[in-house]
């Protein structure tokens, strides 16, 4: 499997690419060891890494995220050893670290030698990081499916519906402290959906009221809220912050205050 991912880096276009399109290759190893050790039972994918495995974001992404929905059968520490086992019977040099002491539990898994195997970094040492997050207290609210899903390899993931993810993004775009182009990209990406995509205001409601305070904002008005945090944005830097993970790097001319307001401004 090593060969194969490292075929998958050379037959990229520029490193950039070649970095994203290894860096997926390695997130579908842990998904699928994850799903070998059962963990989507307890868990459900979430973030841009799952818009993207299910519904063709076409932007790549760095961490695997997940939210806790059930404590029964929770092993986080168990499941990353799995994935450092599995990843080294692949020919990988991997290590895997695991920190539950937050409500966020933190898992990371490091592979020495790929970078420079690939040809992407010229330190034999560096090694590729892909970072696991897991909430273990994540708002109430959501609605989940369960979806095959092949991508270099095959694998069963319990996940949010769109409109629960769609739910996660507004919440990171109106309250995160800085902004994130990736988060753009993305709430751009869902409002230009047709037929469009509704969010999940139970679940946005729920995760506004635990990070802000329990009244503060008004989901319904998310519109009105992601306009406000559009004002004061500044859009060069989230369009520089965003293009080295898009598929297709001119895509960020789309990224524009126009366009934003305008997309955010219809019913």
């Amino acid at each position: 499997m090593k060969e194969l991912a490292l075929a998958v880096a050379r037959g990229a276009k520029d490193p950039e690419q070649a970095l994203n399109l290894l860096r997926e290759y390695l997130q579908t190893l842990v998904l699928r060891s994850f799903h070998e050790s059962e963990a989507f039972r307890p868990l459900a994918f979430v973030g841009g890494t799952a818009l993207r495995f299910l519904h063709g974001l076409p932007r790549f992404s760095e961490d695997l995220d997940f939210s806790l929905v059930s404590a029964e059968g929770y092993a986080g520490q168990e499941w990353m050893a799995k994935v450092r086992r599995d990843l080294t019977l692949a020919g990988f040099e991997a290590e895997a670290t695991w920190n539950d002491r937050k409500v966020v539990h933190t898992g990371w898994v490091r592979l020495a030698g790929l970078l420079h195997d690939a040809g992407l970094s010229g330190l034999p040492a560096e090694k590729l990081a892909i970072k696991v997050e897991i909430d273990t207290r994540p708002p109430a609210g959501a609605r989940r499916e369960r979806r095959i899903v092949t991508r270099h390899v095959t694998f069963l993931l319990q996940h949010y519906d769109l409109p629960s993810l769609l739910a996660g993004k507004l919440h990171a775009v109106v309250t995160r402290k800085y902004a994130k182009g990736r988060d753009w990209y993305d709430l751009m990406w869902y409002l230009s959906q047709r037929p469009p995509v509704a969010p999940n205001l139970d679940l946005l409601q729920a995760a506004l009221d635990q990070t802000q305070g329990a009244g503060r904002f008004d989901a319904r008005s998310w519109r009105s809220l992601a306009l406000d945090r559009l004002a004061s944005l500044d859009l060069q830097a989230v369009v520089t912050e965003v293009v080295p993970f898009l598929e297709r790097p001119r895509d960020a001319a789309f990224l524009t205050r126009e366009h934003l307001v305008g997309m955010l401004a219809a019913p």
